[in-house]
């Protein structure tokens, strides 16, 4: 692609998908504005640990020119998984090799940090609506009632994409599962028990229709998950509209934490004891856009991550959005054809992928959050035989 033939390029949010894609445009010396909601890097917790593929993740973060870093802040260790009974019992303990380093785990804000490196990104841009086919582009809308065009916007922007009804008129359904998050800090130090139950990776348990996962992240810093089968509008306490996919559930922690207990009542006490000392509680209902999702071509509009195949968050998803975002970017900066011609066969190539992995995902999620513990036992199994 010629100097005189650069075209406006913006993406839409700074998650995994997005910074990728921006990364590698940028690698390649092509100009790409970033447009986020956020108002700074630091603005809200970037969330847990992520373990990036070798065919995926690890792929994406080569074609950016980060791999060698990325394995600097990489944890292989943090691929141990650890399975018990409802009563302690342990049924799985799986320990990386030495050199195994094909799903090493990183931290969201770390990944984060990497990726943005130089960019540019224009944080508190919140886009509310993209407008193709406007004049001499496409039109970017903002809440604050400013506008600006570009000839390609790329939504990497999420679940509740404000990208995609340019698209695509569906929307995220509820999958009947409901996640709520807490979190352990300094956990070596205040509670050492449990930094052996959790061990250096993940420790999982699965009951009839619920689990507690609990996965270690750097600095002592350990994330629980909850997860359970219920209707949407199912409250654990007072609170927000539990549609929210992020919802803080507020100050009455310990009603939040008094329910969670009881709805896990009579699993082994070192289990408990994690959501017990938990610190604050977060809603996470699930959602998933349809299995197979695609939409008809629009000249200067396309979807990357979620935003194009929302599915259930079992390790597939930001692999998937980190890998498209590179692939985007380095055909629309090596290709010497039409920049939509490119979009176009990238938008055939990312369909037929994620439609795959938003099967397996969505498979999986039936069998670890199911009325049969066994079932999730043998989803681990297929996955890392014992």
């Amino acid at each position: 692609m010629s100097v005189l033939t650069r075209p406006r390029i913006a993406v839409v949010g700074s998650g995994p998908a997005g910074l990728t894609f921006a990364r590698v445009l940028h690698r390649h010396g092509l100009p790409v504005t970033v447009l986020e909601r956020d108002s700074a890097p630091d603005a809200r917790p970037p969330g847990g640990t992520l373990d990036l593929h070798e065919g995926l993740g690890q792929l994406a973060l080569d074609k950016a020119g980060l791999l060698d870093r990325f394995r600097a802040l990489a944890r292989p260790e943090g691929q141990a998984m650890r399975i018990l009974d409802v009563d302690g019992t342990v049924l799985r303990d799986w320990r990386p090799g030495p050199d195994e380093r094909a799903n090493p785990e990183i931290d969201r804000g770390q990944l984060r940090d990497l990726l943005l490196g130089p960019l540019d990104v224009r944080w508190g841009r919140h886009v509310t609506r993209v407008e193709p086919g406007a004049g001499d582009g496409v039109r970017v809308h903002f809440a604050d009632g400013r506008q600006e065009t570009y000839d390609l916007v790329v939504g990497a922007d999420g679940a509740w994409s404000r990208t995609r009804p340019a698209l695509s008129p569906v929307t995220p359904r509820y999958t009947g599962v409901t996640l709520v998050e807490t979190s352990l800090d300094d956990v070596d130090t205040r509670h050492p028990d449990l930094a052996r139950l959790v061990g250096d990776g993940s420790v999982a348990v699965y009951g009839v229709n619920r689990a507690i996962v609990a996965q270690r992240g750097s600095g002592g810093h350990v994330k629980v998950y909850a997860q359970f089968r219920a209707p949407l509008d199912r409250r654990l306490e007072p609170g927000p509209d539990p549609t929210d996919t992020g919802t803080d559930v507020g100050p009455d922690i310990d009603t939040v934490r008094t329910a969670l207990l009881a709805m896990f009542d009579g699993w082994a006490v070192p289990v408990l004891e994690l959501l017990r000392h938990g610190t604050a509680f977060v809603r996470r209902p699930l959602y998933v856009l349809p299995v197979g999702h695609t939409w008809t071509h629009v000249r200067g509009v396309t979807l990357l991550g979620d935003a194009a195949h929302l599915m259930p968050p079992l390790g597939a998803g930001a692999n998937l959005a980190m890998l498209e975002g590179a692939e985007l970017a380095e055909a629309l900066a090596t290709g010497s054809g039409e920049p939509d011609d490119t979009v176009r066969a990238f938008e055939e190539r990312m369909w037929t992928r994620a439609a795959r992995w938003a099967g397996i995902t969505a498979a999986g999620l039936e069998r670890l959050v199911s009325p049969d513990p066994a079932a999730a036992l043998a989803v681990f199994d297929e996955v890392q035989p014992s």
